[in-house]
């Protein structure tokens, strides 16, 4: 089947692949010609692990292409995939349709034979009838469909996801574009992946419902964490407990320094626009995403504790700034909050991570990069572990302490415990939801 997917950022580029390695002819779309020529070139622009390697094979193979020619890529398409951001609209919270709608126009425009239009990007409720209102307009004569495909990819593991999905799910308004979706996705079909067949209302809702609910469990945890800390409990153990319950599970149960990325805070903030928009507020995630906020701040207050209640002219170390691990995405990661109050309170912070520096340097100005963790420690007065890179989860604790001018450690994601950092020579250990020898007896000796 023949597939043109506009728009190549995180989620068209890897759905484009894994289209192709389905075995479909696949177009990939992008005004941006330097980013195309990066393609063309074999050079994927974002980290995820595994995906160069499956885009060299799947353009090596002829399935695989890229264009800035959207027209061509469009004209003789059976499905033409829409894959363009929706940011969070400045001053209401709504998710931005500008690129989605200029999309539509544009494919309605080169529209050739029967096509089905899919809308990939995370849009409102209702979008999907403005789609086709929109190509309705721009060329009367096409024959067409819409369909709703949201994306459930983690960034990470994307291409796990793809391959090995919990659910695929599909909103169609006719029997026709259904068929040519089920073609689509024949090779999880016949796996017995499931596949949510539903109208395009509910489709667009699953995908906000679903973000929503997953930032919920975040946040849920980061507030028991805290209380944990007061009566003297471990969050570890609460989340372990409260997990084994199937009807809640243990995803997404870990305590830290509060979620970001691309789609949780976006998402969660439209969904909570929608509601208003319809006189329905949603209570839930409105306070969701105001105590994801306080999350963060409480992160910087851990730190400033650690140091004595002010971090003037201390060196700190800061270990992973990206959001989450095995991704490059900055995107509202709680570094965006946690190093520059640092930074601003009189801190010298080194940051070490594995792929954020590439759009870090921009985001984080102030702050020394490095790539040592060991020599990022000399002389530094305090350790933050932010992001919970393997790189980082088996460090040698006791080399760092002997580096440190004040061996103190903020472990935010709960990689160690108290006792093995005082173990190592730690004077100080704070971590998230737990009892954290913040003024613990001299250290042990080794």
């Amino acid at each position: 089947m023949r597939i043109a997917m506009v728009g190549t950022g995180y989620v068209g580029l890897v759905s484009g692949v894994c289209f192709s390695d389905f075995g479909h002819d696949v177009t990939c779309v992008d005004m941006n010609a330097g980013k195309i020529a990066l393609l063309e070139a074999g050079e994927v622009p974002i980290y995820e692990p595994g995906l160069d390697d499956l885009l060299k094979k799947n353009v090596e193979a002829g399935r695989l292409s890229f264009t800035t020619d959207l027209a061509s890529a469009v004209a003789g398409a059976e499905a033409v995939f829409i894959a363009v951001g929706t940011p969070t609209r400045r001053g209401d919270g709504h998710a931005d349709l500008t690129y989605v709608m200029a999309a539509a126009e544009d494919i309605a425009r080169a529209i050739d034979g029967y096509t089905v239009v899919v809308t990939k990007s995370t849009v409102p409720v209702g979008t999907n009838r403005k789609v086709k209102q929109a190509i309705a307009k721009a060329n009367p004569d096409a024959e067409f469909d819409v369909a709703s495909n949201p994306e459930f990819l983690r960034e990470g593991a994307a291409i796990d996801d793809f391959m090995r999905p919990d659910r695929v799910v599909v909103g169609v308004q006719t029997e026709r574009a259904g068929d040519v979706m089920a073609e689509i996705y024949r090779p999880l079909f016949l796996r017995d992946f499931p596949i949510v067949v539903t109208d395009l209302e509910s489709a667009e809702m699953i995908k906000y419902a679903a973000n929503a609910f997953l930032a919920t469990k975040i946040t849920f945890i980061n507030e028991i964490a805290s209380l944990c800390e007061r009566v003297g409990a471990d969050v570890k153990e609460v989340a372990k407990g409260i997990g084994l319950d199937g009807r809640i599970g243990n995803k997404f149960l870990h305590a830290g320094p509060g979620f970001g990325g691309s789609c949780f805070p976006k998402d969660i903030r439209a969904l909570a626009r929608i509601g208003q928009e319809h006189a329905v507020p949603q209570s839930i995630v409105e306070t969701v995403i105001r105590v994801n906020e306080e999350v963060k701040h409480r992160m910087i207050d851990k730190i400033m504790d650690l140091c004595d209640g002010s971090v003037n002219g201390k060196t700190i170390t800061v270990l992973g700034v990206t959001f989450k691990p095995n991704t490059d995405d900055m995107r509202e990661a709680p570094a965006l909050t946690i190093v520059p109050a640092l930074v601003g309170g009189g801190a010298k912070v080194r940051v070490i991570d594995p792929q954020g520096r590439r759009e870090g340097e921009a985001l984080l100005p102030g702050v020394n990069w490095m790539d040592d963790p060991y020599k990022a420690a000399q002389n530094a007065d305090a350790l933050v572990l932010l992001t919970e890179w393997n790189e980082f989860r088996a460090l040698d604790l006791k080399k760092l302490a002997r580096k440190m001018e004040r061996p103190r450690l903020a472990d935010l994601r709960n990689v160690y415990s108290a006792k093995d950092a005082r173990k190592a020579g730690f004077e100080r250990y704070v971590s998230t939801g737990r009892q954290s020898m913040e003024r613990a007896e001299a250290p042990l000796k080794s």
